[in-house]
């Protein structure tokens, strides 16, 4: 699988597309099981790629400094709530 195909946005589409949308608009990411969240500030850490983890899990996640065939990556961190 190539990162085109593992990927729905790289950083200049994101742009593109924020910028042809209402300024005033929020920003939310997706909520754990249902809903939305607000994110934290874009942030860039290494991650690997794991496929095989359960959808709950995430396809992807951050690096140890052991792992093989990493990568940097913009993530969007949801909100966690704990009430």
């Amino acid at each position: 699988m190539s990162k085109k195909e593992r990927f729905h946005f790289t950083v200049s589409q994101l742009i593109d597309i924020l910028k042809s949308l209402p300024h005033d608009l929020p920003v939310l990411t997706s909520g754990y099981e249902s809903g939305f969240e607000n994110f934290y500030q874009p942030d860039i850490i290494k991650v690997k790629h794991e496929p095989e983890n359960p959808y709950y899990e995430g396809e992807f996640q951050v690096a140890e400094d052991e792992d093989e065939e990493t990568f940097d990556a913009v993530v969007l961190r949801r909100v966690v709530r704990n009430e």
